[in-house]
């Protein structure tokens, strides 16, 4: 099955082609570092970084470009309330960005451009559209003049400039503007007393919002390119100012082929805001879940739909990441590290066979299926559940005692494997494996003790199915006795450390 990708512009999943074959360039809207990071954006990076990741497997070439807004209204007036300068902000909040999308395991970006790096260019763009007569000179800096282009109004929201039109009454937004009409957005601010400035053919300033994107994406990826993405809130103004300016300096249309947008982070059932209360930052996150645990809860959805963070829903993603992460222990161990050369062959997968090769066969179609949902535009939930379900059968074969030693070694490898390529390179949801196999670092008994707990869950198991109820409930004992707390569950025990 070909990828399809949900392009906002045309409205619909479309076969995913690209401009330069086996090649994706992808440019995402970046953080404006005025504040510590939030789950908005933890949202919006983990979904991109999904993308990101899939198009690496499928063995696309991939030239990811993610930018800061490293000057801004709002990184002045924190500078302002902190008596330092801007960039003291701006370089803070990058730092700790960094850090959390470390934690989430969200691979870096091949390139961070700036604004303040790309003054020149954004100048450049800025006269490009004056000299094309899509821009002029106010009172107060440069504007974009939609009407100037006014069939690309509404692009990616629908919205009709006939209706803004007839709505607009000749007003003009704003007391003191230098716009000629209210649709018209800045490319150049001029400076007031104090701010920092860059010097212009109009006069000093800094760059609006929108022009600074357009010129950032295209500097890296040329004049068209193939996916540009960011949250849904960006559509407009801000997206559709990039078209507008994009397309008018280059005369090319369309500059970006796919237009994709995550949804909207709600907490609790309503949508995160600090006026609210219920803002998160992604620190304040993992302070109570682990970067993995909030990882896993944040592509239990479709990255176009909005996502309810309640308690709840992040405790379902704390209980599944840990039996993940389980499974993954646990064919790690059965592996136990030997040579490949050394391990038997496994039967051909057959999934209408009985013992291992229909375990197999089973596995073999949960990968298929993860593919297939990763090619409907990045399905994480549906990709997430193949996994999951995949992680119990691997569970069930490796705890059953059916499987001599040999056998168990080999398949232990091939699960270790499997979950390798789909939870861990396509969904970014494992640790390593040197993380896996020491275990939680304040209980380093789990690790010694692994080995034996699990030959114990095994006897019992079989015990269990036998309906022995004494030998059963003597090898709990007997775990209990080493401080080994089991808990039965619908995909098997689960067993903790007092």
């Amino acid at each position: 099955m070909p990828l399809r990708i949900h392009d906002t512009r045309r409205r619909q999943k479309v076969e995913f082609t690209t401009l330069e074959p086996g090649r994706v360039n992808m440019y995402v809207c970046g953080i404006t570092p005025y504040g510590p990071s939030h789950l908005g954006h933890a949202r919006c990076y983990v979904a991109f970084d999904l993308v990101h990741r899939w198009l690496e497997a499928k063995g696309y070439d991939v030239l990811y470009v993610q930018n800061f807004t490293d000057i801004d209204d709002k990184i002045l007036v924190v500078a302002e309330e902190e008596g330092v300068d801007y960039s003291v902000v701006s370089e803070r909040n990058i730092e700790a960005y960094f850090s959390n999308m470390d934690a989430l395991n969200v691979l870096r970006a091949d390139e961070y451009p700036r604004v303040t790096g790309t003054i020149p260019g954004i100048i450049e763009m800025v006269q490009t559209l004056i000299d094309k007569e899509h821009a002029y000179v106010g009172d107060d800096g440069v504007y974009f003049e939609v009407e100037s282009a006014p069939e690309k109004y509404g692009m990616l929201t629908g919205q009709s400039i006939d209706a803004v039109r007839a709505g607009a009454g000749g007003r003009v937004e704003g007391t003191g503007t230098g716009k000629r009409d209210h649709k018209d957005f800045a490319l150049w601010k001029f400076s007031k007393p104090g701010e920092p400035e860059w010097d212009s053919p109009w006069g000093a300033g800094r760059p609006g919002w929108h022009i600074e994107c357009s010129v950032m994406s295209s500097s890296l990826l040329g004049e068209q390119f193939d996916i540009h993405g960011g949250g849904h809130d960006l559509r407009f103004p801000h997206h559709e100012a990039e078209i507008f300016q994009g397309e008018c300096a280059s005369g090319k249309s369309p500059v970006v082929q796919w237009w994709m947008h995550n949804g909207f982070v709600n907490v609790d059932g309503e949508k995160m805001s600090k006026s609210l209360g219920n803002f998160w930052t992604i620190t304040d996150a993992l302070d109570n879940f682990s970067g993995l645990t909030l990882r896993h809860a944040l592509l239990n959805a479709h990255y176009r739909n909005p996502i309810d963070l309640s308690e709840d829903f992040l405790d379902d993603g704390k209980r599944n990441q840990q039996r993940l992460e389980a499974a993954y222990l646990n064919a790690l161990e059965a592996w136990g590290g030997d040579h490949r050369s050394e391990l038997v062959s496994l039967p051909r997968a057959d999934a209408d066979a009985v013992g291992l090769a229909g375990t197999l066969g089973v596995l073999e179609g949960l990968g298929e299926q993860t593919a297939l949902a990763m090619d409907d535009d990045f399905n994480s939930r549906e990709a997430l559940a193949k996994v999951m379900a995949a992680a119990r059968e691997m569970k069930k074969t490796l705890d059953s005692g059916g499987l001599d030693e040999q056998d168990r070694a080999a398949f232990g490898l091939y699960c270790a494997e499997w979950l390798e390529e789909l939870a861990g390179t396509v969904l970014g949801l494992l640790p390593s494996r040197e993380e896996t196999l020491a275990g939680p670092e304040d209980d380093p008994r789990r690790l010694e003790i692994s080995s034996q707990v699990n030959e114990l869950l095994m006897r019992r198991q079989i015990a269990r199915d036998a309906k022995d109820w004494e030998s059963a409930d003597a090898i709990r004992d007997e775990l209990a006795a080493m401080g080994v707390t089991v808990i039965d569950t619908a995909d098997g025990p689960e067993w903790t450390l007092e």
